[in-house]
């Protein structure tokens, strides 16, 4: 076990920053993840700011679903955080830009975070922190240890690089080669930049291989990927997944987002699959996080399908009261799963442990370049009609699409982020 210790923060922007400091917690000061949020001490003023950035996000999200309207306002807020289109190149260093520049008009005016970094320079462990502004407070406020960014999209903007990135001193763990190459045209240094890939949970990955075996026995019942690719499945797994004696019923994750948006996505799944769990065809797991609401809208949604009597059975309901309680049990859902249906959000690097991705709409520019780059690697597959999910998942299951995708994210995508985020923290400066 690693004995190096770190101050690891993460933010309440979206589940994505949080899932990815829990990820390293076993390396976290007092085994304990600090929400750079809502941490014990935080001064009013700190809070404040925090508070309106994240109901913003929150506000934006939801918003979106509001037809023609919705679209102006959030892609008028997206803008802000918009990535430029990777080809062609540009000669020179893309500046900063508005959002980077007020991210440094509140250190300066409002001294925000700047409580925080007093607090961690008492004990300069290694600071990693997931959140982009937690890095740049540490930077602009004096820390006296390293620091440490993860990236949790495939592609990021500006706002992610400091605004005097040349002279930086942050170091970045990139989960992607289109990543560090953003980075190099943001002007950071090469020498800054570490590919890692995301940090996945460590038991995860290291049972991922036996269970890629498993869920191409659902996956692929009629033989039809391994007919044609298995030679591929041999040799990454170690040997051709056999028949099952009898049939697997497929399970079907699907995940709302942190800011509890698509929602009523879930409520057409369950209306659509509703004959296929009568019948015990197929299993279904609904990710409802933290939110109380989206649990008891799914319940309302069962009920309505007649399908209560199948809650704890063919349908489960994931439902946690805080962040450790709800990866957790994400977890051990994923462990379970054969298809994970979602936005592309950091999820979309989960399909390194060989689960298919059902990517549903993309919400903002940073999901619009994960969809383009899991669809690249060949482990996601955009969603159909969602009245139609009776069929259509039925028959690419017969057919081995979500096969092929379950592989091509396991041999494709890089599953030791963890295992090389600690391994370079731990060498010594």
């Amino acid at each position: 076990m690693s004995t190096t210790k770190a101050w690891i923060i993460g933010a309440d922007m979206g589940y994505g920053h949080q899932r990815a400091a829990w990820t390293l917690v076993k390396i976290a000061k007092n085994h304990t993840v600090i929400n750079a949020c809502c941490y014990a001490g935080v001064p009013e003023s700190d809070n404040k700011i925090w508070v309106s950035i994240t109901r913003l996000y929150e506000i934006i999200s939801r918003f979106k679903k509001i037809p023609v309207l919705g679209d102006l306002v959030f892609a008028l807020f997206d803008k802000f955080q918009e990535i430029e289109e990777f080809y062609p190149r540009h000669e020179g260093i893309e500046p900063p830009t508005l959002q980077l520049k007020q991210i440094y008009g509140l250190m300066e005016k409002k001294s925000w975070g700047k409580h925080l970094i007093e607090q961690l320079n008492e004990e300069p462990l290694p600071l990693v922190t997931t959140f982009s502004a937690v890095a740049f407070m540490a930077e602009y406020w004096g820390y006296k240890g390293e620091i440490w960014l993860i990236m949790t999209d495939s592609d990021v903007s500006r706002a992610w690089a400091p605004l005097h990135s040349s002279k930086s001193r942050i170091n970045y763990c990139v989960p992607t080669s289109i990543a560090k190459e953003r980075l190099l045209r943001y002007g950071v240094s090469s020498g800054r930049i570490f590919y890692t890939g995301f940090p996945l949970p460590e038991h995860l990955v290291a049972r991922a291989k036996q269970d890629l075996k498993k869920r191409i026995q659902a996956l692929d019942p009629s033989g039809v990927y391994l007919k044609r690719y298995g030679d591929v499945a041999k040799r990454y797994l170690g040997a051709t997944p056999t028949k099952p004696i009898k049939p697997v019923v497929p399970v079907l994750t699907f995940a709302v987002g942190g800011a509890g948006v698509q929602k009523e996505l879930g409520g057409e799944i369950i209306k659509s699959l509703a004959g296929l769990l009568r019948e015990k065809r197929i299993k279904l797991f609904l990710i409802a996080g933290m939110h109380k609401n989206i649990k008891e809208y799914f319940e309302n949604e069962l009920a309505r399908r007649d399908l209560r009597s199948a809650l704890g059975r063919q349908v489960v309901i994931v439902f946690s009261k805080n962040f450790q309680e709800y990866f957790s049990a994400f977890h051990d859902t994923l462990h379970k799963t054969d298809i994970l249906w979602t936005k592309p959000s950091e999820l979309v690097f989960y399909a390194g442990l060989g689960i298919p991705v059902v990517i549903a709409p993309p919400i903002g520019s940073q999901e619009i370049q994960n969809r383009k780059w899991i669809l690249r690697v060949g482990a996601g597959i955009d969603q159909l009609d969602p009245a139609a999910s009776h069929q259509w998942i039925p028959d690419f299951i017969s057919q081995g699409i979500f096969a092929e995708a379950a592989m091509q994210g396991y041999v494709e995508i890089e599953k030791h982020g963890t295992e090389h985020i600690i391994g370079l923290i731990a060498k010594p400066s």
